[in-house]
């Protein structure tokens, strides 16, 4: 379970977030099963595919090194160079959508 303020994930019983202090209402089941901060798995592989040469989907992740240097590959070289970042960002892409790279870069699990 998670916490619906912040998104820390919770022990089974815990009665208070240990991230924000929000008190954990058991009785009305006010926690979320599922990871509110995670990202989408089609979202992200989309925007491999569609957008990689420029980082996007590597931005969208967290990922903001890979991201960097992917639009800088693209922009300094004048977009001479933007098919070497379109190919990296079409193989992350499909990585993402058959489920090959499945985390963000906190480690959060991608979702559908």
């Amino acid at each position: 379970m998670y916490c619906t303020k912040c998104g820390n994930k919770l022990e089974e019983g815990q009665q208070v977030c240990l991230n924000c202090g929000t008190i954990v209402n058991q009785t009305t089941k006010k926690t979320v099963k599922s990871d509110p901060n995670a990202k989408s798995k089609i979202a992200a592989g989309l925007l491999g595919i569609f957008l990689g040469w420029l980082g996007i989907h590597n931005f969208y992740l967290g990922f903001t090194g890979k991201a960097i240097a992917q639009l800088l590959i693209s922009v300094l070289s004048c977009f001479i160079l933007s098919f070497v970042s379109a190919i990296w960002g079409l193989i992350e892409g499909i990585l993402i959508l058959t489920g090959s790279i499945d985390a963000d870069a906190d480690g959060r699990k991608l979702v559908e």
